[in-house]
């Protein structure tokens, strides 16, 4: 950020425990496709120690695009509580792909 990154700090209040269980699912996909994200299981642990604890989401940007990062902040969105990403894929995989789950264009 300090580089000029381009953040989203999205309005509105989730409970840390509903991040939790999405942000498990994704983990948990993920793992089956073979990618990791940085710092997920360990964020995962943090909202669910948080419980009801209401929190901001918002996404970073790296300047060159190369990475990306999820954050997850208090109430007042003056602390980050959680965090997970890394860098973007060199690769896309086809999106007519059966594990893509995307039927192709006609």
């Amino acid at each position: 950020m300090i580089a000029g990154a381009d953040y989203v700090v999205w309005d509105g209040l989730v409970p840390a425990n509903r991040h939790a269980g999405v942000f498990r699912r994704r983990m948990h996909h993920s793992l089956k496709r073979g990618h990791t994200i940085d710092g997920l299981a360990e964020s995962v642990d943090i909202l669910l120690r948080a419980g009801e604890e209401p929190l901001r989401t918002g996404s970073v940007d790296a300047v060159d695009r190369s990475s990306w990062f999820t954050i997850f902040l208090n109430s007042t969105a003056t602390v980050v509580v959680a965090c997970c990403g890394g860098r973007r894929p060199t690769t896309m995989e086809s999106a007519d792909t059966p594990e893509s789950g995307t039927q192709p264009r006609r």
